[in-house]
Formats: structure tokens, sequence, C-alpha cells
């Protein structure tokens, strides 16, 4: 299946996929040689964690390849005004301002403002544009929000 991309989100995944492969596994590799150079591997924590970490990144180059191999780069300048994948938001939520990125689920990070348009607020927020008020349901009940602005 094909994943969405911005090409913000794109650059971000190549940055990591360059990090992973030209700092990370080297200095992976260097500590599996110190550890070996320590004698029995049977019993050498260094070595065995040095090997752990060596087999997750790995698997994190093979998972970010796979996503740049399948991703659709979407266009985020187009968006005639309206929230859509790309889209940096400003919103109340309960008189509370918010800001916000739209992104795909491979780029989502919480800590920065980056939500899913698969997530329930990102499905709430899409198609609208600046100004828009409306009411979202959430487990704690009705929510209302009011778009500031869209860029």
């Amino acid at each position: 299946m094909d994943s969405l991309l911005t090409p913000e989100g794109k650059n971000k995944i190549q940055e990591r996929l360059k990090y992973l492969k030209e700092v990370r596994r080297p200095e992976i590799a260097e500590a599996i040689q110190r550890a070996k150079e320590l004698g029995d591997l049977s019993e050498n924590a260094e070595y065995h964690s040095a090997k752990e970490e060596r087999e997750q990144t790995e698997a994190e180059i093979i998972r970010l390849e796979n996503i740049l191999k399948s991703s659709i780069i979407i266009e985020t300048d187009k968006n005639n005004g309206r929230i859509n994948i790309g889209s940096k938001v400003k919103i109340t939520i309960n008189n509370l301002e918010q800001n916000f990125s739209i992104v795909s689920q491979e780029e989502v990070d919480a800590f920065s403002g980056a939500i899913s348009y698969k997530s329930p607020l990102g499905q709430a927020l899409m198609d609208h544009k600046k100004g828009d008020s409306f009411t979202f349901n959430t487990p704690k009940g009705e929510t209302k929000i009011h778009i500031i602005s869209v860029d």
C-alpha cells in the first residue's frame, strides 16, 4: 500500500536514513569490534547489546527504505485555503489556541504538533478553511473547534 508523504516528511526520512547508514551503522560496527576484543563472546554483554542495536538499526533502515519506495509525495501548496495533508493550522479547541501540522502517518510527531490526517482530529479538520467553526465529538463529549488560520 502506498504511503502519502509531504516533501518535508520525505526529507526527514531521507536525513534519518542517511544518519543510520553513514553514522550509526559504523558506530555499531565499531562497538561490536571493541566488544569482540574483550574475549569470551558468550558472556559478553557489550557484544550482545551491540548486536541487538545492529539488528534494530538494520530493521529501521529497511522500514524507512520501504516507506520511501512506496510513497506518493503530495503537493502541499495546492490546498486552496482548505486543510489538507501538509497544512499548518492554528485553531482554538474549547477556547485554547493550538497549532498543528496535518501529516501522513509516517510523519506523526505529537511533541511538535504533527498529527495524522487519519487521526480523529485530523479527519475532523480535513477540508475546513479559515474561519470555520464546528463541533467535534470526543470521548469526553462535544468539543468546539474554530479555525484561525490555514497555511
